[in-house]
């Protein structure tokens, strides 16, 4: 519990650090992290074991959290309006 606690410590003092700008990208994370968390609950009677193994296999959280990356990026690039990376 304590290194829990420790951890969010930490948190908050990296979050005290950064620019207006870049909160908003740390928010625009957790709003994309948070139907994933929910999307894995099984709800009860509805689970298939291999279902729910394989959505939680390593490879989809890889996947899902890849995915939530570069949405947080794109999200960013065109907040700042950078210039998207070029073919």
């Amino acid at each position: 519990m304590s290194k829990r606690l420790n951890e969010r410590q930490q948190l908050a003092l990296k979050l005290e650090a950064l620019t207006d700008s870049e909160i908003v990208e740390v928010l625009d994370y957790i709003t994309l992290m948070e139907p994933m968390r929910k999307s894995t609950v099984v709800p009860p009677g509805m689970e298939d074991e291999l279902v729910a193994m394989l959505s939680d296999a390593r490879e989809n959280r890889r996947a899902r959290q890849a995915f939530a990356w570069e949405a947080v990026r794109r999200r960013a690039e065109r907040h700042v309006g950078m210039p998207g990376p070029r073919a």
